[in-house]
């Protein structure tokens, strides 16, 4: 098999094209401001309400972004009858409650990723989503983005042969003085479900659910893991494949992602589960490059929001990219790696 003379052209449609509805962002913080300046940018959406526990916060993010109305409480937030959407932007600890919040008030809810800390809580909030009638989707941004699209095409078109080997990493230095949330077990914290995620669900789009899971990892002082690899294989659609992951809290590793078959492999370079580049090699070293970067960095974000808005429009209750279900389910491989160290949060 030679290789193309061209990769795919992304099939991702322009975020202007996506209708515009009107949007409330619950809880103003890091990633909540690049959301909104994404949005802001790159999409026709309309950020009408923001709502905070700090009605000083939810004012400073108002005036930043021109958003009409500004909350202090995320229950004014959800009372509020323009809201058609709400960004669920908190940390992971606090998902299924507020995501909870917003479904009873009858949203429809884009939540950040990790989905939930447990699976428990996963399963019921997709069955609270669907009783409500709602729209419901993880936040997993990198599943949206124009050279994830590429990558999907070259796996649908055999073009890497039989899959063999994915291996993803993501590691940053985020010591407890740096990110004290990712140290405490009150808040979920850990590498798993903040930076694990990312490769951990890049393996799934590519290779599907594996029959099995092994993981071997560090634990912080507090109890957290710190440090974790993780080996995946049987997957039902590529009984050959594995998939070698890691992820840590205690340095900066590549953050690249390779997906390698029997007749090419594909290459994303650092971060990989940002807007980058794609590189198709064959096993000579003759390779193909779409080296376009669509949007830098964090303005990537504007992709999820519009494929989500175009879900809500068209009354859609899940996304064909990413069903509630493959969100549940990645979160309960990430219970079962927590099994394998001996990591559990308090209440659990």
């Amino acid at each position: 098999m030679s290789l193309p003379a061209t990769l795919p052209v992304s099939r991702v449609p322009d975020p202007h094209q996506a209708p515009p509805l009107n949007w409330g962002i619950l809880a103003p913080g890091g990633i909540a401001t690049a959301f909104a300046r994404s949005l802001r940018t790159f999409t026709r959406q309309r950020l009408v309400a923001v709502g905070s526990r700090s009605a000083e916060r939810a004012a400073a993010f108002a005036a930043e972004f021109d958003v009409p109305r500004a909350y202090g409480s995320y229950e004014a937030l959800l009372a509020d009858p323009s809201v058609q959407i709400v960004y669920v932007a908190s940390p992971h600890s606090e998902h299924f409650k507020q995501a909870s919040m917003a479904i009873e008030a009858g949203k429809h809810v884009l939540l950040e990723k990790a989905f939930t800390r447990n699976a428990g809580e996963a399963w019921q909030l997709a069955h609270a989503a669907q009783a409500a009638g709602v729209t419901l989707m993880e936040a997993m941004w990198t599943r949206f983005l124009p050279h994830t699209d590429v990558v999907r095409q070259l796996l649908a078109d055999g073009a890497l042969g039989e899959l063999e080997t994915l291996i993803a990493d993501h590691g940053q230095a985020l010591g407890p003085d740096k990110a004290p949330r990712l140290h405490d077990p009150a808040l979920a914290g850990g590498a798993l479900l903040d930076l694990g995620i990312y490769p951990i669900s890049y393996a799934v789009f590519a290779l599907g659910l594996p029959g099995r899971v092994q993981a071997v990892g560090t634990l912080t002082p507090t109890g957290v893991d710190s440090q974790v690899s993780i080996l995946m294989d049987g997957f039902a659609r590529h009984p050959r494949a594995q998939a070698l992951l890691s992820t840590t809290l205690a340095a900066k590793t590549p953050t690249t992602a390779t997906i390698s078959g029997t007749a090419a492999r594909v290459e994303l370079e650092d971060s990989f589960y940002m807007p980058g580049p794609v590189r198709l090699v064959d096993p000579d070293g003759d390779q193909v490059v779409r080296p376009e970067r669509d949007y830098l960095a964090h303005q990537g974000l504007c992709h999820e929001a519009a494929h989500f808005a175009q879900l809500v429009a068209d009354d859609r209750r899940e996304s064909p990219l990413l069903p509630v279900a493959q969100s549940v389910a990645i979160i309960e491989i990430l219970d079962g790696i927590r099994e394998q160290l001996g990591v559990r949060y308090p209440g659990e």
